[in-house]
């Protein structure tokens, strides 16, 4: 079963035995609970578009493993231009969405293990590289979500993993055994865990000899005992129990992250990925980041096709598209929109094979990539609500646009052009509204901020691939300076 259809996916999700907790509470039924359910939509967008010829050569792929077609969220990298189609994908789908659709980080972590488990067992003789190829091989065949789990909750940032007053902090081995390891601590912001089947953990930072017992990669299904999931509040998320659609600003799609707690988690020995080798867990994080960043370029893009289009909408609605400056706005917001796509296209282009075999984009490029969308999307949102007034954050309810008495107030006094029905005004302000400030900023804006790592983060890989030695030869060689 390469490619799973929604149907399917939902009904995988309702086999599993999740520990999902949220305002205080276990949550019973995870794939029907309305808090949930927008963000379930959004993942079922990628079985969705797989299916549809239309998008076929964008959403699907030919495995190196098996030589079947799968799922491109199970991919590996095979060329520049499986790159490309990525970030093409990750367009498509925010496009589609207008919020996050989570399988992102797991497909980016697929291709940072696979090439750095061949590296360590290359210096080890260890056998991770083939541990991953057997579980990457169930993934495909059976078209999973894996959450991709690299953040840990880091406690005092000024200090080791070894270091902490808590040593739960980053996530740590605490027993070894013949058949495999027992686990403990946690990953923080963990994006669409509860629509997940498997989260597949990897160390957040470079280690020392002393943060051995924290250099570990494993996959575990994610129900696995010791697991317990806590549900991230969102702005405006309680509007999802309201009774009407309206408020909510999108109605269909939306996102979500997570606290994992790992107590006592065991993790068989063939679902070891690497066990204490610290030497290759910087490694693991540069590559990840990278491709992480990458991603950036193209969901990030899609997402803002969505908030520039409204944007338009409600220009057109407020009777102000022909101000000029109203239309130098949303040039800008293009503009930088597709300055960011430019950048998810250019490091995929540049990329290179690695030694294990699959492709890996120009890491300086993505992290310029990366650097930007820090910034960017703050400034299309910032356009977005420009251009939509100060109504989009002070509208009445959808209840009081319904209302028997005050209604035909509501109506009356928030019409825009003629033409136009208060309601359709309604929806696209609250669209904005969604993705500027609630439930959908988290995804667009503090996940462009923090997301892939913040953006000191993506300034000192940039330092680092920025080979400053040769541009200064540059200049000695135009300028005959010897030394």
């Amino acid at each position: 079963m390469p490619l799973r259809t929604p149907k399917s996916y939902i009904e995988s999700l309702r086999k599993l035995n999740l520990e999902v907790y949220m305002f205080g509470k276990r949550v019973e039924n995870p794939v029907d609970d309305p808090i949930i359910r927008p963000s379930l939509s959004s993942v079922v967008m990628t079985y969705a578009l797989a299916q549809d010829p239309q998008y076929e050569d964008i959403m699907t792929a030919t495995s190196s493993l098996t030589g079947k077609k799968i799922n491109r969220f199970t991919h590996l990298h095979q060329s520049e231009e499986d790159l490309i189609k990525k970030v093409k994908m990750l367009r498509l789908l925010g496009q589609k969405t207008g919020a996050c659709f989570q399988r992102c980080v797991g497909m980016d972590a697929f291709n940072a293990v696979y090439s750095t488990t061949f590296e360590i067992d290359g210096k080890y003789g260890t056998s991770y590289h083939k541990n991953f190829v057997e579980f990457l091989k169930y993934v495909q065949e059976e078209d999973l979500v894996v959450d991709g789990a690299m953040t840990d909750p880091k406690g005092n940032r000024g200090l080791a993993p070894s270091q902490q007053a808590d040593p739960d902090l980053f996530l740590r081995i605490v027993e070894r055994r013949k058949d495999g390891v027992v686990v403990r601590g946690a990953k923080a912001h963990q994006t669409g865990m509860v629509n997940s089947h498997e989260v597949l953990v990897m160390p957040t930072i470079a280690m020392k000899e002393e943060d051995r017992d924290y250099a570990i990669a494993f996959s575990v299904p994610s129900d696995a005992p010791g697991i317990k999931i806590i549900y991230g509040r969102q702005s405006c998320d309680t509007r999802k129990l309201e009774k009407g659609l309206l408020d909510r600003g999108n109605p269909k799609f939306g996102g979500h992250e997570a606290l994992v707690v790992f107590e006592d988690v065991f993790v068989p020995k063939d679902r070891i990925f690497m066990c204490g080798e610290y030497d290759f867990a910087g490694m693991l994080v540069e590559r990840f980041a990278g491709y992480h960043r990458q991603s950036y370029g193209g969901c990030k893009v899609g997402v803002g096709d969505v908030l520039i289009g409204a944007t338009a909408l409600i220009a057109e609605y407020n009777g102000a598209a022909k101000a000029s400056h109203v239309k130098d706005k949303i040039i800008e917001m293009t503009h930088l929109n597709e300055t960011l796509y430019s950048c998810g296209i250019a490091c995929s282009c540049e990329g290179h094979k690695t030694s294990a075999g699959n492709y890996e984009i120009d890491m300086l490029l993505a992290n310029v990539c990366k650097q930007n969308v820090t910034r960017f999307p703050y400034e299309i949102a910032r356009l977005a609500e420009d251009i939509a007034g100060g109504v989009f954050v002070t509208l009445p309810s959808e209840e009081d646009l319904k209302s028997p008495e005050i209604g035909k107030y509501v109506e009356k006094y928030f019409k825009g052009v003629d033409g136009v029905s208060t309601i359709d005004r309604f929806k696209v302000l609250r669209l904005i509204e969604n993705m500027t400030l609630g439930t959908a900023a988290v995804g667009y804006r503090t996940e462009s901020m923090h997301g892939a790592g913040s953006p000191q983060a993506q300034r000192i890989m940039i330092a680092r691939q920025s080979n400053l030695n040769s541009k200064k030869q540059l200049a000695k060689d135009i300028l005959d300076i010897d030394k």
